[in-house]
């Protein structure tokens, strides 16, 4: 009888159903490695979706938007914060603008919202207050709002939590932070700057926390002289529509033109297109580079991540598929082809990535729900509600199975590849030479350096740095993509190199000889230990160098009021207008009597010094250039103000985008290079002040230009030819001058000093130091004018508000409180130290998992040894030796491939001016990780196997 060899119809498809039921009936078999299969992939599938879902839950859907901020209203009307009658407000954020040429135009004024109400609708008015309450002898900033907040209409935006309606003049709602900010309760009376209230309900506002100190009242309870000196009046008064009606987008872009912004309900629903909220040509603002480093970052970190895991998984599946090779074996001699065989293991990936990526889904999922609903009942704003972001979380359910089949796949190859005679026989795998695996991670590596040159050249070639800020999403897409290629280039590579190190380790004591020829032998198992190991060093090595470099911009662009643990208190306070318009004179405190205060109060004063300055602006009616007249100083009133020019050519370069077009200029470095200066940028002393005031001691040669009439200057940018030019400006004016635009006022008086530059500590706000001859010359009016306070340490809570009632008690002004400049904060260093931290866990996680495979795997090896007499300690130093190859090697390669790449994304994004490498923490990293996971592995491995039965023969 003829055979027939042709394959029999849906053959494949039933020798794939017997190859997921045997790896079914296997994952049950070996629970243990099917749990780690599984946790390894489901944690960073459940930690993506789980920060998807935060990410997107931070941010307000159009609907949430309606009901938080317009509650059943169909609109508000606001002022806009615009330049000019050329804005165009976001359809979804009434308080930004979206769209504008940027000019200013000092002529355009803002209309009253109240008077481009259109007809028809009922108005509810919402006013914010500045007010105040007294804490022992100084005032405490709160809250105020007045408005009908339990009207129908804003349902949804206010909402009464506790108690009841206020039903008498003197009855009010609060926050619920109010009453625990003043240890409160309903009935008990609070005074403040707008009258004493007794609060009988809390009331959320679904915009804010409800830790925010708040107190909600009604039209009629606030007196119209407070509401008058409000700093924020009249622009603090929304008005909010209620009809049917809806207010369409033409009619905002009319109320943008002067000066209103509109949130309305059906524009927020249906929101116009981009063509429609364009300006002259300017379309709406996209993204900051910032954003889409941001972005990228994370991108990295998740590609990163998966690859770690996946490897981790990998060497799983290797082991896995050793213990399988007797059944596989068995299962090929009885008739299966190579693809059922291989088919046997990558089902089991498919099993297990399945169950992974839907039990990480779900985690992730219910965990952001979770915190959201955490976050939200202690009443905090941060989270509009929850919102699964689907597609993300398809991605990394794909990508999470993807990994999982893709570590299935190497050890699946390689047992189908082996003669089923030998399985049999030695039920082990032959080592390959892994010369395509060379060649392959040697192409890569090429690969990776083309794509990590390219992204850098890129960036580097774009001059202009609003052309660089188009180009980020580009460069850093191939810079992400060298370093994703790198690290497979040196997974890749990782046997060769053990293969390298193996023969040069005769030297080495027993167990590292042993660890290292195990690792040649078995490079299915080892290669994607290191791979792993090396993907986790990769990510914590990235990570350090961005949080570094982040760090560095912020001691870089910190804005220093003082030196650190620095305060100044003003020795004289303008006093408010009488209602008549006169003026009243102003408080002058004594400084020792001041200073008395301060530290009877701390306890904390290192030492205290008397500041001069020339005279400050007192008393002065303020208005635009066609309001001026009569002189500027008079014997009641000053209206100017001192201030260095910058000379023509000193101007910091910027784009037309007001970007810095490079950061390093000298010109845009230093104290005051980029700000206006204020009242007290003069300094009016000798070798004393300078010493205090700005932290460094002036040597003879400025002390001699500074008694010889001249002045010590803290920035060259403003000195020419050895020369200042020290002008006096009219506060009164306004001017705009788009080659300096830190000059707001009319200069109108101007002398040449001789100078020297001395520049301080840190960039300082002062210009610089003259003597008090040239103040007096120059009919400056120096006179003392700030206590300058120097603390041993940065305050307390507790510290600044004692200071602050003692200082409030001397001025007998509750409103002046007490601040101290707090410095680069201190927490940087723990925040780098944390990233190590963290990462020396993922790192001893991945090697011990990998070590603990390792002796699974070796097992038989081990009974061996102990039959011929090796010692039991033998097994636990194999152990640390396994944990200190795989871990060294892995970490030394994944410094290399995060930390290069990890420069030139910061290189290319705004942290360019302070990429930073942390080389301490990348030391312990390399050094001490590898060896602190040796340890573990010793302590931890049992010396002696438990009792079992030898297999012999076969």
């Amino acid at each position: 009888m003829r055979v027939d060899l042709a394959p029999a119809p849906k053959g494949r498809r039933s020798s794939f159903r017997v190859a997921l039921r045997v790896a079914r009936r296997d994952i049950r078999r070996h629970k243990g490695r099917s749990l780690l299969i599984i946790l390894l992939i489901m944690l960073p599938v459940a930690g993506m979706t789980g920060a998807a879902t935060l990410f997107q839950s931070a941010q307000r859907t159009p609907e949430e938007i309606v009901e938080f901020e317009l509650g059943e209203t169909q609109a508000r009307f606001s002022t806009l914060p615009a330049p000019n009658a050329d804005s165009v407000q976001d359809p979804l954020n009434d308080a930004m603008v979206a769209s504008s040429t940027g000019v200013y135009d000092p002529d355009f004024k803002p209309a009253n919202p109240q008077d481009l109400l259109p007809a028809g609708y009922e108005v509810l008015p919402l006013r914010q207050l500045n007010l105040t309450t007294g804490v022992g002898a100084a005032l405490v900033s709160l809250q105020g709002v007045v408005a009908d907040t339990l009207h129908p209409a804003f349902a949804g935006k206010f909402t009464l939590l506790e108690g009841r309606a206020p039903q008498a003049a003197g009855e009010a709602l609060v926050s619920p932070g109010l009453l625990e900010r003043f240890t409160l309760r309903f009935g008990e009376e609070i005074t403040t700057s707008a009258g004493t209230f007794v609060p009988v309900g809390t009331i959320r506002d679904a915009d804010a926390s409800d830790r925010n100190s708040v107190i909600f009242l009604q039209q009629g309870q606030v007196p119209e002289d407070v509401l008058k000196q409000d700093p924020r009046s009249p622009n603090a008064t929304s008005y909010y529509l209620v009809g049917s009606e809806p207010v369409a987008w033409p009619q905002i872009l009319a109320a943008n033109r002067q000066g209103v912004s509109v949130l309305s309900r059906s524009v927020v629903l249906n929101p116009p297109s981009l063509a429609e909220r364009s300006v002259g040509g300017v379309p709406p603002q996209s993204p900051s580079s910032g954003a889409v480093a941001l972005y990228t970052t994370f991108g990295l970190v998740a590609a990163l991540a998966l690859l770690e895991v996946g490897l981790l998984a990998g060497a799983a599946f290797a082991v896995g598929a050793k213990r399988q090779v007797r059944e596989l074996a068995l299962l090929a001699a009885s008739g299966a082809d190579a693809p059922t065989v291989r088919s046997v293991v990558t089902s089991g990936g498919l099993w297990l990535g399945g169950i992974a990526v839907i039990s990480g889904a779900v985690l992730g999922l219910a965990s952001g729900a979770a915190v959201v609903y955490w976050v939200r009942s202690l009443g905090s704003a941060r989270f509009a509600g929850v919102h699964p972001d689907v597609l993300l979380t398809l991605a990394a359910m794909v990508l999470g199975l993807v990994c999982c089949l893709l570590a299935a796949v190497a050890p699946a190859n390689r047992v189908a590849r082996q003669a089923a005679l030998g399985a049999l026989k030695s039920g082990r795998a032959p080592a390959g030479s892994g010369k395509r695996a060379t060649v392959a991670g040697a192409v890569l590596l090429l690969l990776a350096g083309a794509l990590l040159a390219a992204g850098w050249l890129l960036g580097e070639s774009a001059g202009d740095p609003d052309r660089r800020a188009g180009q980020l999403p580009l460069v850093t897409s191939l810079l992400i993509g060298g370093a994703v290629l790198a690290v497979a280039a040196l997974v890749l590579l990782a046997g060769y190199l053990v293969a390298l190190l193996t023969a040069r380790t005769g030297t080495l004591p027993l167990s590292l000889r042993m660890a290292a020829r195990d690792s040649a032998r078995n490079r299915g198992r080892t290669v994607p230990a290191v791979g792993a190991v090396l993907a986790a060093a990769t990510l914590a090595s990235a990570a350090l160098v961005l949080a570094a470099s982040q760090q560095a911009m912020m001691r870089e662009n910190h804005s220093w009021t003082a030196l650190e643990n620095q305060a100044f208190l003003p020795l004289s306070l303008e006093q408010p207008l009488l209602p008549d318009g006169s003026t009243q004179p102003a408080v002058v405190v004594d400084p020792s009597e001041l200073a008395s205060a301060v530290e009877g109060a701390t306890g904390n004063v290192a030492w205290t010094r008397t500041v001069s300055a020339p005279a400050y602006v007192q008393n002065c009616a303020f208005g635009n250039g066609a309001e001026v007249s009569g002189p500027a100083r008079t014997a009641t009133s000053n209206c100017l103000q001192y201030s260095l020019g910058r000379p023509a050519g000193n101007e910091c370069p910027v784009t037309p985008e007001r970007r810095v077009v490079d950061p390093e200029d000298w010109r845009c470095r230093g104290s005051l290079a980029q700000s206006p200066g204020s009242q007290r940028s003069i300094l009016v002393g000798g070798a004393d002040e300078i010493s205090a005031v700005l932290g460094i001691e002036a040597g003879p040669e400025a002390l001699a230009v500074l008694e010889s009439g001249g002045m010590v200057v803290t920035n060259a940018v403003f000195v020419r030819d050895g020369t200042v030019v020290l002008e006096g400006q009219d506060v009164r004016t306004q001017v705009q001058d788009p080659a300096d635009p830190a000059r707001m006022h009319e200069t109108v008086t101007s002398s040449t000093l001789p100078a020297i530059v001395v520049e301080p500590a840190v960039p300082l706000p002062y210009y610089g130091v003259i003597s008090p001859e040239t103040a007096g010359r120059l009919d400056l009016h120096p006179e003392p004018a700030e206590l300058l306070v120097q603390l041993n340490s940065f305050p307390s809570a507790a510290e600044r508000d004692a200071a602050a009632g003692a200082v409030a008690a001397l001025y007998q002004q509750p409103a002046v409180g007490f601040w101290a400049e707090p410095g680069i904060p201190q927490g940087d260093s723990w925040m780098t130290w944390s990233i190590v931290a963290i990462s020396a866990v993922i790192t001893f996680s991945a090697a011990g998992i990998t070590t603990g495979l390792s002796l699974a795997d070796a097992r038989a090896d081990h009974v061996t040894l102990a039959g011929i007499g090796a010692s039991p300690r033998l097994r636990k130093s194999l152990a640390g030796s396994q944990a200190l190859l795989t871990a060294g090697l892995g970490i030394l390669l994944g410094s290399i491939a995060g930390t290069l790449p990890a420069v030139l994304v910061a290189g290319s994004t705004e942290l360019r001016t302070a990429v930073e490498v942390p080389w301490l923490h990348l030391l312990a990293l390399v050094i001490a990780v590898p060896l602190a996971g040796a340890l573990l592995a010793w302590l931890f491995t049992r010396a002696r196997l438990p009792a079992s039965r030898r297999t012999l023969g076969t």
